[in-house]
C-alpha cells in the first residue's frame, strides 16, 4: 500500500463536487428512486402547513444528500484502496430548486484493528449560503497492510 491511512490526522478534509439543484434534478430523483412523494413535485400541496413546518415549495430529496455525501467519499477512498461502509445522515434544513450544495468532510479519528484499519469521516451538506442541510458520520475501511 502506499502509506495513505498513515497521513490521516483529523486535519484531513474531504470535498465533494457542488450539485445545483433544479427542477429537473428533483425530478430525475424521483424516477430513479420511485418516490413520487408531492414534497417534491406538487407546489400546490407545498403551501400547506406540516405540523410546525412551512415549506413553502418543493424540496429535494434528502436521499439525494446521502448520494452526494457516497459519491464524496467513494471518489476519495477508492484510488487508494478504501472502501466506503457506512453512512449514517441526518437531514437538517430543506434543499430547494436554486440551491447549490456540496458535501464536505473531516477524518475525525483513526482505528487499526487485527484485519482492517478504519477511518471515521464526520460528514455535511452545505448550500451556498454555507448553511448545514444535512450532517452525518461515515465509516471509511482501508486494507491492512502487508506484513513484512
Amino acid at each position: 500500500m502506499n502509506g495513505f491511512f498513515d497521513t490521516l490526522t483529523a486535519d484531513t478534509r474531504i470535498e465533494g463536487p457542488a450539485f445545483e439543484v433544479s427542477r429537473g434534478s428533483i425530478r430525475f430523483f424521483c424516477d430513479a428512486s420511485l418516490d413520487y412523494n408531492p414534497l417534491h413535485l406538487d407546489d400546490d400541496y407545498m403551501k400547506g402547513k406540516f405540523g410546525k413546518t412551512e415549506f413553502g415549495g418543493i424540496i429535494m430529496h434528502g436521499m439525494n444528500n446521502f448520494g452526494l455525501i457516497t459519491r464524496m467519499l467513494t471518489d476519495w477512498a477508492y484510488e487508494q484502496g478504501g472502501t466506503h461502509r457506512r453512512l449514517e445522515t441526518r437531514w437538517v434544513a430543506p434543499v430547494r430548486p436554486g440551491d447549490t450544495i456540496r458535501p464536505l468532510g473531516h477524518v475525525r479519528a483513526k482505528q487499526v484493528t487485527a484485519k482492517s484499519r478504519w477511518a471515521t469521516v464526520a460528514v455535511e451538506v452545505r448550500n451556498q449560503r454555507g448553511e448545514m442541510v444535512a450532517s452525518g458520520e461515515a465509516m471509511v475501511e482501508f486494507p491492512p497492510e502487508p506484513a513484512g
